[in-house]
């Protein structure tokens, strides 16, 4: 409070003149009261800044995520067990003390349901993992990468073009992909040697393959099927191989119609309606592959470790996915993508923390020691996800044929095993390119299935706010 004022010294009592005496008298000055406006506005000043200064801390706490304080971060994984990344953790807190961060291993069933529901709740977690085609599903929950992190211009030099396509949404990016995978064509080596063959290099070299590659006994049963395509129900991966046919044949997936789309629905059935080298009374196709009864899978990285698991002695390799002819050398092969990403929760309080840890951990030196850890556990970890790093992995027998053909990866809204729920994307787009596929199947038109396709992929798009209402 302000100081009280002084009292002001009365008025003395002052003797009137006489005729005799006239004395001078010393009239003491009045004391003014102490200036109090003048006082109150500094008083103001200083408690305004103080309010400033809290305000600041707030602000910079929301906007970036970090306290002066220690931050603490849960990190919701999905394939990798804690031993993997503990070492990366550890590294990563040994020079950031304030930071602490708790993986935790999710498991895959019903995975999306779990995450959203935590994260509508405001319960977190601050970093998770995603797959890359549930953008559209999460862009309210994820924070955008911050340039002072890594900026757009480093995140397309360092990570492969469909990366940068899958994760770039409104204003900026909304993921750090640690790892990437794609689909390739497995080979029996067995059966080719056997043969005398060699690996397809076009879908014509392919079919023509796969029918001699067939074996079926007297009555007719497959034995050995060249190729595993044409249906839904016993083929794994076939809505990323029929996504993959139409887009080498240049389909826009969001407008499936026409000849083009025709030609890629009827080229992808024909294997099983009029080749007969697959149907539908085979075991599920990774299973066969497994088996020693197919020569020809195709399948992402992964289901190599589920191979080995059922079959150790099997032999076998990848090559690059068949492609059309090209009309130029310099065209580039086209290959489907299909890969998790890690994403920071955009109400996290410790973004910026968030965000650095995954800069570090998408770094070369760490994917290195990242892919290293998880080839202690299992046959090799995860290829990697940068440019940069693709001679490390060029002669690997499974993961060389994926990262050649990387640069020209995509990606649509059709994966498989992404744990999409029932009103996922990726699960409500499925349905209609299987009606498609079964329809063609028992002699439906082509066109005619497409039609019905085009309108279901418009009211899912629609759906997930990708066309405009």
């Amino acid at each position: 409070m302000p100081p009280q004022n002084p009292p002001v010294n009365p008025m003395p009592f002052i003797p009137q003149p006489t005729a005799t005496s006239q004395p001078t008298v010393n009239i003491p000055p009045i004391i003014p009261p102490p200036p109090k406006k003048a006082f109150s506005k500094i008083i103001i000043y200083i408690a305004a800044g103080i309010l400033l200064l809290v305000l600041g801390f707030f602000l910079v706490r929301m906007f970036t995520g970090t306290a002066a304080t220690s931050s603490e971060i849960t990190w919701w994984g999905l394939w990798e067990d804690e031993n993997v990344v503990s070492s990366l953790i550890a590294e990563y807190e040994a020079t950031n003390p304030k930071v602490k961060i708790k993986y935790i291993k999710q498991s895959p069933i019903d995975y999306r349901e779990r995450l959203t529901n935590s994260l509508a709740k405001g319960q977190g977690p601050d970093i998770f993992r995603f797959h890359n085609t549930w953008v559209p599903m999460l862009k309210s929950s994820l924070d955008f990468l911050p340039a002072s992190v890594i900026n757009p211009a480093d995140f397309s030099k360092n990570f492969y073009p469909v990366a940068v396509s899958d994760l770039t949404s409104g204003r900026g990016i909304v993921g750090i992909p640690i790892e990437y995978d794609a689909l390739t064509l497995y080979i029996n080596e067995d059966i080719f040697n056997k043969s005398g063959k060699t690996p397809p290099a076009t879908w014509d070299d392919l079919r023509s393959l796969a029918r001699e590659l067939t074996v079926k006994d007297d009555q007719g049963i497959i034995t050995q099927s060249g190729v595993a395509m044409g249906r839904v129900e016993n083929v794994d991966h076939w809505p990323e191989i029929l996504a993959l046919l139409m887009m080498q044949n240049g389909v826009d997936l969001s407008v499936p119609t026409g000849k083009p789309a025709e030609d890629a629905l009827t080229f992808f059935s024909i294997f099983s309606s009029v080749d007969g080298v697959w149907d539908a009374t085979l075991p599920p196709s990774t299973q066969a592959f497994a088996a020693g009864k197919l020569a020809m899978y195709i399948g992402p990285s992964w289901r190599s470790f589920e191979i080995a698991v059922q079959n150790s002695s099997l032999k076998f390799k990848t090559v690059p996915i068949p492609q059309l002819p090209k009309d130029t050398a310099s065209e580039k092969d086209i290959t489907y993508a299909t890969y998790w990403v890690e994403g920071v929760w955009s109400k996290s309080t410790a973004k910026a923390a968030a965000w650095d840890f995954l800069k570090f951990l998408s770094s070369k030196e760490s994917s290195q020691k990242f892919y290293q850890s998880a080839s202690k556990v299992r046959t090799f970890g995860e290829p990697y996800s940068r440019v940069d790093m693709a001679t490390t992995l060029s002669s690997h027998p499974i993961l060389g044929s994926i990262i050649t053909q990387a640069p020209g990866a995509r990606s649509w809204y059709l994966a498989s095993r992404t744990f999409d729920g029932p009103t996922g994307i990726n699960s409500l787009m499925a349905k209609y390119f299987e009606d498609a596929v079964n329809f063609v199947n028992t002699g439906g038109d082509a066109s005619k299935a497409l039609e019905t396709v085009s309108l279901g992929v418009t009211q899912v798009l629609t759906q997930y706010g990708l066309v405009a209402k």
